[in-house]
């Protein structure tokens, strides 16, 4: 049983993480393709590239999903736990995606292990989810919008006198980088993720006595998130691209680069799992905003926060109810 079930959450892991390729390809993208800096196809095949790159950059963000959300029991029973939790998340991922909501995948995930451990009356590391979770999902919006308005402010005094022709081809170009260095850091942050729920599951088993992370899982969660990424996710690029504010090559540079700051700063130095997709949104706010503030379309931007507000318990609570289902219909 055990064996089976390990097996079984391996693949369910592999499967969350190419839906949080698909799902959150939008990214590291959106903003090159809106600014027609990069064509859909080489965009998505270079996301998917340096989001396979990018998982390889450390592991200190799935030592901290893996041993510091929850506390899962034991053999069976925690992993069932882990099985409802990723199930859970990805129920999330496919929905908000069928709704071109641009959520984050980290936070269903994070939200599925919580609902499925309280549900299992398992521990929960309320003081881990805080100072890891909680706190980094305020603060990196808000340094994002922030780091996005004074970048592009700054390019906009920069370049005030320069030619806006030979201007916009130069950011154009600029933006390859800056693309390829957010897929870089959207690799890093959210493949550690899916590592980090593999590995408790094979601490659960007892087939490991720590949370390091195995070279085979690193390797298998790089290659599912790459192939996800390549596959797409069209409906998001287009909400983050063009529905929130029209963005111009010089805009999405700085959007790019403010985000990409943030990833590499919350995932080396904090070790904190962040969402990818809370960074870039909000950098697209920050950097929108510099035009003016009715420049932003609002109330997409609100039914995206509303979006988040509800991602914890939108994962979480089918989350719990399948532990329920299951844990009563197998008896264990």
């Amino acid at each position: 049983m055990e064996l089976t079930l390990v097996v079984l959450i391996i693949i369910v892991g592999l499967t969350f993480d190419f839906t949080n390729g698909f799902h959150d390809a939008a990214n590291a993208i959106a903003t090159s393709i809106s600014t027609r800096a990069l064509t859909p196809r080489i965009a998505l095949g270079m996301a998917a590239v340096m989001n396979f790159f990018g998982a390889f950059l450390g592991t200190e963000v799935a030592e901290t999903v893996g041993s510091g959300i929850v506390g899962a029991p034991q053999g069976v029973s925690g992993l069932l736990l882990v099985m409802s939790a990723l199930i859970g998340a990805i129920g999330w991922n496919v929905f908000t995606w069928w709704r071109g909501l641009p959520t984050s995948s980290s936070h269903a995930l994070i939200g599925g292990l919580v609902g499925a451990a309280l549900a299992a009356a398992a521990t929960v590391h309320w003081s881990g989810i805080l100072s890891k979770v909680l706190l980094p999902m305020l603060l990196s919006p808000l340094v994002g919008v922030a780091l996005g308005y004074v970048l592009h402010a700054a390019i906009l005094w920069t370049f005030r006198r320069a030619a806006p022709r030979p201007t916009t081809r130069r950011f154009r170009m600029a933006q390859t980088v800056s693309a390829a260095g957010m897929a870089l850091g959207h690799g890093l942050q959210d493949a550690q993720k899916t590592m980090g729920v593999i590995v408790l599951a094979l601490v659960t088993a007892g087939w490991q006595d720590d949370f390091s992370v195995p070279l085979w899982v690193i390797v298998a969660v790089a290659a599912a998130m790459a192939a996800g990424t390549y596959s797409g996710g069209r409906r998001i690029i287009t909400t983050l691209g063009r529905r929130i504010v029209h963005l111009d090559p010089p805009r999405g540079f700085a959007a790019e680069s403010a985000a990409t700051g943030v990833l590499y700063t919350t995932a080396f130095v904090f070790e904190a799992p962040i969402s990818t997709t809370q960074t870039i949104t909000a950098s697209i706010l920050g950097a929108g905003a510099t035009r003016r503030i009715s420049a932003v379309r609002w109330q997409v931007a609100r039914s995206i926060f509303t979006a988040w507000l509800f991602t914890f318990p939108g994962a979480g609570l089918p989350a719990a109810a399948l532990y329920l289902i299951l844990h009563a219909t197998t008896g264990l």
